[in-house]
């Protein structure tokens, strides 16, 4: 059984076909899936996708693109949303120096409250990080945001940052990118680190593997993360999903 460890399924590109989406993911033998905020809105839909699915849990949190908006009032909001038990995570948070749609000391200052937020609910933190790999490494290691756990969502980064971060208590976890044939950065990643510490995700409705790439992605599409991590790493895609899956229960401490 597979587990796609970051989805979007509160995205309005499901809006008129969620259940059909959840049956593909089923019998693509996806039996459990991560439902991650991005914004309050989104992780409301998240938590509440997650009460009425038991095989959904939820994550909440404020993305970098909308770091501006998260006040005291948000994240006092978002501490009550997390206190439900299907919520096993806070993120995806962090730094987006890519499109900076918020300033930088804003994303900065929403990362490390949030981080802070995890750390009081014992909870792991997902992490978002588009070309700010040395910003976001310094502020893992000043806050100690690994403490509870942590996932890379969709790395991009190289081998050493990746080394640097599992020493900091964090996971890695790769995507559709993956699959792309000139993704010899992740390839190497996916190749080298610890097996134990490897998840995989769709971050779905985007980032869709080959051969569906430019198509909408969705859960059932991590399968072929997992033939790509098995073919890479010369095993078996059951052992894959094996391993992936436990990795996943641990780090969100599913039952």
């Amino acid at each position: 059984m597979l587990i796609d460890s970051h989805a979007h399924l509160q995205d309005r590109e499901y809006k008129n076909d969620l259940d059909q989406v959840m049956a593909r993911a089923a019998r693509a033998g996806v039996n459990t899936i991560i439902c991650i905020g991005f914004d309050y809105s989104a992780s409301q839909k998240a938590v509440d996708l997650a009460k009425k699915n038991n095989n959904i849990y939820a994550a909440v949190g404020i993305h970098p693109h909308d770091a501006k908006t998260l006040d005291e009032q948000t994240l006092e909001k978002l501490y009550n949303l997390a206190l439900n038990p299907k919520v096993v995570a806070i993120g995806e948070m962090g730094l987006d120096y890519y499109r900076n749609l918020s300033p930088v000391e804003q994303q900065k200052k929403a990362f490390v409250e949030q981080i802070k937020l995890a750390q009081e609910l014992k909870k792991p933190v997902v992490i978002h990080d588009r070309d700010a790999h040395q910003d976001i490494l310094d502020i893992i290691k000043r806050e100690k945001a690994g403490i509870n756990g942590g996932i890379m969502h969709c790395y991009s980064g190289q081998l050493p940052l990746a080394v640097e971060l599992i020493k900091e208590g964090f996971y890695i976890s790769f995507a559709g990118p993956l699959t792309f044939k000139n993704a010899k950065k992740s390839h190497e990643v996916a190749q080298k680190i610890n097996l134990d510490r490897i998840l995989i995700e769709t971050d779905c409705p985007y980032l869709t593997p080959e051969p569906f790439r430019g198509k909408r992605n969705e859960p059932a599409h991590v399968k072929l993360v997992a033939q790509k991590l098995a073919e890479i790493r010369n095993l078996e895609v059951e052992e894959i999903a094996h391993i992936t899956s436990s990795n996943t229960k641990r780090v969100f401490q599913l039952d």
